[in-house]
């Protein structure tokens, strides 16, 4: 078979590079020859990641999408994360794939509020129901989480396929016990570090009690300028290694929709690590936590300050946390659990045809 993937960033970007490029080499396996033509480069990713965006680039990136999908008619599947071109209006993404060729739509994030839950009332009204059609339309709607298929399904799609994001679990090494000074750590991307101010007064709680430091693997300096936190650059090279070296993963998130169509990916890679995890019960978190056996789910300032104390206190919970949650990630979120899923996925949806 021959598929087009269009994923949205180039490897750079954490939701291509999960949700689409790592599965390449299983899938040639599996006799799928795919050939990648993403959106933004790599570069275009460094910029949106500083703040920086450049008008001229996006607009040529936009114009080779085009290309792309003119040329789409020669394959037997288009494989496309999100959309086609951000807003941009749903009539013309229909009108430039046509009824030629089926495809498979990949979320990974409730996209569908950037439309519906837009500031600017003439956005929200022009842009209202663009996700529900491109879902519709899809011979196959791929979700990372229940909230984005229970989506997928109120708008008509005719197949709702769950697969959660996952790590290749194999480039993990389990972590081991070693004294000394415990090491929290919370690993994304500027995006999203945001949400590292939820724990000020929890951090300083613990702080004031124990040897414990803070680490923010991928937010900026200036993001985390006078909290607790430590920023480290993040590199794909150096994430394992990294994990490998903290003792406690962490995910705070407000509950809110936004964050409600997040499918949890750090604790994923914190599970995959061993570490034990502490996590707001937001979205996935609540389906990928066990709560008392992978880790703690903490819904407030005191609970995220009482669950990073048993913790810290405890190195043999730490470390039974740590190994439960690990043969949790590789037995359901890890790349060789879900690989045979996506090739069977991605087969179905091109016999079956466009809707």
């Amino acid at each position: 078979m021959n598929l087009l993937m269009l994923p949205r960033y180039s490897p750079l970007g954490a939701s291509s590079r999960l949700r689409m490029y790592q599965y390449l080499p299983g899938l040639r396996e599996g006799g799928i020859h795919a050939s990648v033509q993403p959106l933004l480069s790599n570069e275009d990713v460094e910029r949106l990641n500083h703040g920086k965006r450049r008008g001229a680039s996006v607009i040529a990136a936009y114009f080779s999408r085009i290309r792309a999908i003119v040329e789409s008619k020669k394959f037997d599947l288009v494989w496309l994360e999100k959309e086609l071109l951000p807003w941009a209006p749903y009539f013309l993404e229909r009108l430039l794939m046509g009824a030629q060729v089926p495809f498979a739509v990949d979320f990974d994030d409730a996209i569908f509020h950037n439309y519906d839950k837009h500031r600017n009332p003439f956005l929200k009204l022009a842009f209202r129901g663009k996700i529900e059609s491109v879902m519709r339309h899809a011979s196959v709607v791929i979700a990372g989480n229940e909230y984005i298929a229970n989506r997928a399904i109120e708008a008509g799609s005719a197949s709702v396929e769950l697969v959660p994001t996952v790590v290749d679990t194999e480039r993990y090494v389990p972590r081991q016990e070693r004294g000394g000074v415990i090491r929290v750590c919370w690993m994304g991307s500027p995006a999203t570090a945001h949400y590292l101010r939820l724990l000020d007064s929890a951090t300083r709680m613990i702080a004031s009690s124990h040897e414990v430091t803070f680490h923010a693997v991928g937010a900026r300096p200036d993001q985390v300028a006078g909290t607790l936190f430590e920023s480290i650059p993040w590199t794909e090279e150096s994430e394992c290694e990294l994990l490998a070296g903290m003792d406690i993963g962490i995910m705070p998130l407000t509950d809110g929709p936004w964050e409600r169509g997040k499918c949890g990916y750090k604790l994923v890679q914190y599970m995959a690590a061993g570490l034990p995890v502490v996590a707001s019960p937001v979205g996935a978190n609540a389906q990928i936590v066990i709560q008392g056996k992978t880790g703690f789910l903490a819904d407030s300032a005191t609970a995220w300050a009482e669950s990073l104390e048993v913790l810290i206190s405890n190195s043999d919970l730490r470390r039974a946390f740590g190994a439960a949650g690990r043969l949790r990630a590789v037995s359901i979120y890890s790349l060789n659990a879900q690989l045979p899923r996506i090739t069977s996925i991605l087969h179905r949806a091109a016999r079956k045809g466009i809707q």
